[in-house]
């Protein structure tokens, strides 16, 4: 059965789980010889991904992440390898099971106009996510409230469009929203702490599904943003 769509993005399955640094070793391990590192990685194999997250007073977003809820969304910019050249504004939707992703291109100077409360020319952009977010600044009085710093490490496997990435590293500003910093205090949140995420389409291969396996891991609900919020 195919995807469900939402807004035209296809939906995508994405299970979680909170694994040791040892863990991390041992998945890479087994992986590299059946997966692609990705291209756009640095020599490491890694890449630096910033992000801040859009949130309001009542804590609405980490609340529903929380609670679980089967319908929530997620708005955040982001950019990475600290290039504030390139920054998207993403949502991230969860519909049941399927996560939906929508991305523009938004400039840092736009996003310093947002931080600094200046919304009205958003009213009317031409970029429907623009749009959308200045409703719900509007409505649900959300605006930029934390900054989340990690280290991503993505493999690749074309069948079934699996993507497994490591983030570790994990980092906040507690509340500090000036994303654009070079200089923004970030504290760690725990160091012992990898992410381990799987993303596919209809089908997670069995290949995949045998590499993963590491005894009692349970799946989870594991969000950087929630683990940041944990910290202030």
């Amino acid at each position: 059965m195919k995807a469900m769509t939402l807004n035209g993005v296809q939906g995508r399955s994405e299970l979680k789980h909170e694994i040791t640094r040892m863990d991390c070793y041992l998945l890479r391990n087994r992986l590299k010889h059946y997966m692609e590192v990705d291209p756009h990685a640095n020599n490491d194999g890694k890449y630096t991904i910033r992000s801040v997250y859009f949130d309001n007073f009542d804590n609405k977003v980490l609340t529903q992440k929380k609670e679980g809820h089967y319908e929530r969304d997620k708005f955040r910019v982001r950019l990475y390898d600290y290039n504030t050249d390139y920054l998207t504004l993403e949502k991230k939707s969860k519909r049941n099971n399927l996560t939906y992703k929508q991305k523009c291109r938004i400039h840092a100077e736009e996003y310093e106009r947002i931080r600094l409360g200046d919304i009205l020319w958003m009213e009317n952009d031409s970029r429907a996510l623009i749009q959308e977010l200045f409703i719900q600044m509007n409505l649900l009085q959300l605006k930029p409230m934390t900054v989340v710093d990690y280290e991503r490490e993505v493999f690749i496997y074309r069948h079934g469009n699996v993507r497994v990435t490591f983030d570790s590293s994990i980092k906040t500003s507690f509340r500090n929203n000036d994303v654009l910093n070079p200089d923004i205090a970030m504290i760690e949140t725990n160091p012992n702490i990898v992410i381990l995420e799987v993303k596919f389409d209809e089908y997670l291969p069995d290949v995949i599904k045998k590499l993963l396996q590491l005894g009692d891991r349970r799946k989870g609900t594991y969000s950087k943003y929630q683990i940041s919020r944990m910290y202030g």
